[in-house]
């Protein structure tokens, strides 16, 4: 089969569910342009600022759609198959992602832009509100730890025939130029230079739109070709943080030498976090996510294109069994659902949807094209990183790789459709898919900042730096662990943490499906409410509750079969999540019970 008729197949049923689902979801929520959003009543130019839908449609994908929507579905095709993944996203981002999505950030602007977790509150508890702002930050500590892992191990490694050492300049280790471009390799160091020089151009970038008359036009022109020339400067530039311990410590392996360089990258990284936090966002965050939404789309025109010309028969094999597990033991059910996150579902997207897109909203009836529409581009970019495991052979060596390699390598083969040198066309993935994690890792910080700040009540600067210190401080803690699996062996941090961010992820989402449900039935009283958000609460739930207990609970129980109180912090994390999301389920039945029927079956406007 070619792989051109599964993705265009995808493609339109994507396109299908947006024109007719999208229509039943904004007649149902009763979408009015003439009703004024909180963006138009609110607005002081600074949090409340009506965007046209085109600019904040660019602003939310890019906020939304970072590493998520290309780890899960790789990680997902390689352990059960390519179809299965295929369904979920497709099944998942129609029926429960985008409807997650639009309902949240309707619920949000008929609230006055407050949070998702201030809507929980309106129409639960105080105590809801509490757990919930709990729940998330917990879920931000998980995302923050695979991602920051997963792009240090990127920084690291890379065919030994290039990574040549230099004793008596140890800083850099220069690669011979042709020799890259001929390889097709590139080195962790190469990405690490150009991800470094990444961060400098949204600086310069925020510096002259504010200090000067540069246009954002004209920067967007000149700064994102810049992006390109930095990726090709790293090939000939990598900063090698490997060679350089193996050089003040001869005795190590460069294996061993490599082990220590991710964790120093991971501090440095976490560094980045803390900073990036608490800078004014025109400084970076800003021009950092204007980039890196360009970026995202260029990387989607070039797996579209590479699709389109590239000929690529699918090798991979389609479906594995019900019986098939991942590298961690992981079976279908219930890992499927929680390993493809952000391509189907995301709790995430609950927190910038009512965070900030909210705020920004021009009219009602933008929330379809942004809230619904967005959920489903994203779902095509899951669509594309899991057509770049669909074109592996069973055997390929990238099978045992990286889920940042594999997508790499997709892409280079992608490029190559358009002449591009493979070195070129490696570093350029490896660096897309860095630039998307750039987006999660600074957002989730802030995020979590903002949850230590909502519950300690601290504000100005004494807020502002517990609360990021905190957020940055134990994945810290939890990166500095060495994980093992079952049989005693290292298993990369990223990959022990991202089925616990999957199912918290996704347990997220349940909530905020479950705080949706709870006012829409308090507010209308009609049955669709069981069947639109209703139904997907329950497969939410229901797996994401399933997969976190097998993740935590057998970390209770030692190799004799007794109970057993475990030092990993990561296991009482688990249980307290479980805790959380149960009693929240209690009070959102005391909340439906209790709930009176409203005047005619109408909500207010606001309500």
């Amino acid at each position: 089969m070619n792989l051109l008729m599964v993705v265009a197949g995808a493609a339109v049923v994507l396109i299908a569910a947006y024109f007719i689902y999208g229509r039943v979801l904004s007649r149902l929520l009763e979408l009015d342009p003439r009703r004024p959003t909180p963006a138009m009543e609110m607005r002081d130019d600074l949090d409340y600022v009506p965007i046209p839908s085109k600019f904040l449609l660019s602003q939310h994908f890019s906020a939304i759609a970072a590493a998520g929507p290309i780890v899960g579905p790789i990680l997902a095709g390689l352990y059960f198959g390519w179809l299965p993944a295929l369904m979920w996203i497709l099944v998942g981002s129609i029926f429960i992602g985008g409807v997650h999505d639009m309902t949240a950030l309707v619920a949000s602007i008929r609230h006055r832009a407050m949070s998702i977790a201030e809507v929980v509150r309106d129409h639960m508890s105080r105590l809801s509100y509490v757990l919930f702002l709990i729940f998330i930050w917990i879920a931000l500590i998980y995302i923050i730890v695979a991602f920051t892992d997963i792009t240090a191990s990127g920084f690291v490694g890379g065919p030994e025939e290039l990574r040549v050492a230099k004793p008596q300049a140890i800083d850099l280790a220069v690669v011979d130029a042709a020799e890259v471009a001929e390889s097709g390799g590139v080195t962790g160091g190469a990405i690490a230079t150009s991800s470094l020089l990444y961060l400098v151009l949204p600086i310069v970038m925020g510096l002259l739109l504010r200090y000067t008359r540069l246009t954002l036009t004209w920067a967007t022109i000149v700064f994102v070709p810049l992006v390109g020339v930095v990726i090709w400067i790293g090939q000939y530039m990598p900063l090698d943080v490997g060679l350089m311990v193996q050089h003040f410590r001869p005795e190590l392996s460069l294996a061993e030498a490599d082990f220590i360089a991710q964790k120093i990258w991971d501090v440095l990284l976490l560094g980045y976090c803390l900073i990036a936090a608490v800078v004014p966002v025109w400084l970076l965050l800003q021009p950092r996510g204007h980039l890196g939404g360009y970026f995202l789309y260029i990387a989607l025109a070039v797996g579209a294109i590479g699709v389109m010309f590239g000929n690529f028969p699918i090798q991979y094999d389609a479906f594995k069994g019900w019986d098939a597990v991942g590298k961690g033991g992981e079976t279908f059910f219930p890992f499927l659902f929680i390993t493809i996150a952000c391509g189907a579902c995301s709790g995430f997207h609950s927190l910038i949807a009512s965070g900030t897109t909210s705020k920004q909203l021009r009219f009602e009836t933008d929330a379809k094209p942004i809230g619904y529409g967005a959920m489903l581009l994203e779902a095509m970019v899951a669509t594309l990183a899991l057509a770049c495991v669909m074109i592996l052979k069973p055997g390929d060596a990238l099978v045992e790789q990286g889920p940042n390699q594999i997508y790499a390598g997709g892409l280079s083969q992608y490029l190559g459709v358009l002449g591009v040198a493979k070195g070129f066309a490696v570093a350029f993935g490896l660096m897309a898919f860095t630039t998307f994690v750039y987006d999660t890792l600074d957002v989730c910080t802030r995020l979590g900042r903002y949850v230590i700040q909502e519950l300690t009540g601290l504000e100005h600067w004494a807020g502002r730096w517990l609360g990021t210190a905190l957020t940055a401080g134990v994945p810290l803690v939890l990166l500095m662990r060495n994980s093992v699996d079952a049989a005693g062996n290292p298993v990369p941090v990223w990959r022990t943490f991202w089925f616990l961010f999957g199912a918290s992820n996704q347990l997220l989402a349940a909530l905020t499906l479950l705080g949706v449900t709870v006012w829409l039935w308090r507010t209308r009283r009609v049955m669709w409410v069981w069947f639109v958000t209703g139904v997907p609460t329950v497969v939410m739930y229901t797996m994401s509750t399933w997969a976190l207990a097998e993740l935590t609970l057998p970390r209770f129980i030692d190799a004799t079969g007794r109970f057993t109180a475990p030092t990993d912090p990561v296991a009482w994390a688990g249980v307290v999540l479980i805790a959380l999301a149960a009693v929240m389920l209690v009070e959102a039945i005391r909340a439906i019970a209790s709930s009176p029927a409203p005047p005619g079956g109408m909500r207010p406007a606001l309500a």
